[in-house]
Order: structure tokens, then sequence, then C-alpha cells
């Protein structure tokens, strides 16, 4: 497993790279919203959705709304994307406190769930596409963010391995240690810290810069949770098999779906 974990990482990581830096934001965000869909596909399975037909309904619909802010302009929208985006995280932070939460295969959890889907997709798309595209640096920053994001759940899993004992959250996912989770924050905030202290030209800047990332990163927990109940509830082992070692394409970007939005708010709030 963890062989093939490292090889996949080792395929995927030098492309993610090449199109975060290299690409035009319009093909940027193309290939981004692809990629979301493909995760919409997988949402519908873990809702789940009973055909395959509803799910490509389910995936129509999210491109859609894709399509839709796009052209009506997401700087115009993005500041009541954010928003919605923080309160729905909010929400999630009581909902992994009581799991029971539509546990049932009910048609109206059902809805909720569709609805959750687009809260956690759409928003992480729009602050992505925006972040990429907020100037000369908007790449590198947009990279910045996956780097933390890779860092929290590599050293999630490894500090987990080597000294986890008590247990994160063991209703929703029993695998998660407290240790863990404070190890892939520690990674995250040393990287945190030193790319701020070389990028930035001020000390206030840098210090922001640490607090958006930080209360990035915490939800970046709470997006990789929710995902561990979604798959929990469904009786689910891995969202999708398409990434060898890792699962599907939720499995790789639950933390980061959660993370963009508010790492883009506190860095907007911040004035960065």
């Amino acid at each position: 497993m963890l062989r093939a974990r490292l090889i996949s990482a080792a395929v995927m990581m030098p492309l993610v790279v090449y199109g975060v830096l290299a690409l035009p934001l319009n093909l940027f965000v193309l290939l981004l919203g692809l990629v979301l869909v493909a995760g919409a596909w997988e949402w519908g399975h873990l809702v789940p959705l009973a055909s395959s037909a509803l799910r490509l309904f389910y995936c129509a619909a999210v491109a859609g709304l894709m399509w839709l802010l796009w052209q009506t302009g997401l700087d115009a929208a993005i500041g009541w994307l954010l928003l919605l985006a923080v309160l729905w995280w909010l929400f999630v932070l009581f909902w992994l406190t009581h799991p029971q939460i539509c546990a049932q295969a009910r048609t109206a959890c059902t809805g909720f769930k569709l609805l959750a889907g687009i809260l956690v997709l759409v928003p992480a798309w729009a602050a992505l596409a925006v972040l990429h595209g907020s100037g000369p640096d908007g790449p590198l920053l947009t990279l910045g963010l996956m780097i933390m994001v890779w860092l929290a759940d590599s050293g999630a899993y490894f500090a987990g391995r080597r000294w986890g004992r008590t247990k994160l959250a063991p209703v929703i996912s029993p695998g998660k240690t407290r240790e863990g989770a404070w190890g892939g924050l520690l990674a995250s905030l040393v990287f945190a810290a030193l790319a701020g202290a070389l990028y930035s030209h001020s000390l206030r800047w840098t210090l922001a810069c640490l607090l958006a990332s930080l209360v990035a990163l915490l939800f970046s927990i709470a997006g990789d949770l929710l995902e561990s109940l979604m798959k929990r509830q469904s009786g689910t082992k891995d969202s999708g098999h398409i990434i060898p070692g890792h699962g599907g394409i939720l499995d790789r970007l639950d933390s980061l779906v959660a993370a963009a939005p508010l790492f883009l708010a506190g860095f907007r709030w911040l004035d960065l």
C-alpha cells in the first residue's frame, strides 16, 4: 500500500506542479473543474445515488453551476461564495460531533447530502480559480496552499503511524489520531513559515499568512473527516479506485476542498 502511494504521488505531483504553474488561467480552471466534477461522481456514489444516470445528472448539475459562475464572473460572486463556504464548514464541525445526522437512508437525507456535495465542491473550485488568477503570484500561492495540504496529509499519516495513540474521531474514522493531526499541522506550518519568510517583505505579512494557513489547515481536517463520515454511512472503504494506493479523487482532495475557500477567505479578510 505504501509503495503504491509513493509511486502514485511521484507520478502525479510533477503533473500537478506543472499544471498549476504553467497553464493559463482558463485552462487551469477547466481542468480543475473536470477533476472536481469527477469528484462529484464519487460523491454521488457515497450519498448513495441508486443509478449511474442519477450520478451523471448530479455531475451535470455541478458542472453547470460552475459554468454559470464562470460566465457571470467569479470576482463578483466570490465574496458570497466564501461566506457560504465558511458557514458551511462551521456547520460541518457540528455535523462531525453529531454523526448520527442523516445516517439513515431517507429521501430527505439523500437531498441533504447532494446539497452538501455542491457546498463542498463548488466553493472550493471557485476559491482555487480566484486564487490562481489573483495576480502574477497567484499560481505560486495556489501551489503553496496545495503543498501545505499535502504536507498535512502526509505528516498526519506518518506521525500517526509512529506516535499515534489517542483517537481523533473514533466513531467516524478509527484510524486517525490526534498525534497524527498535530504532526501534520506542524509539518505544514513549518513549511508555511519558511515560505512566508522567503516570499514576503514584512513580518506582518508572514504572521498574517501563517494565521490564514492555520485556519485553513484546521478545516482541512474537517474535510478529511467529512469524507470519512460519508464513506462510513454508505459502507464504502474508498470514494473510488482511480488512483493506486490512494483510492478515488475525493480521497486525495477531501482536505483541499475544505482548506481552499477558508484560506482565500482569510487571505482576503487579512488584506494580504
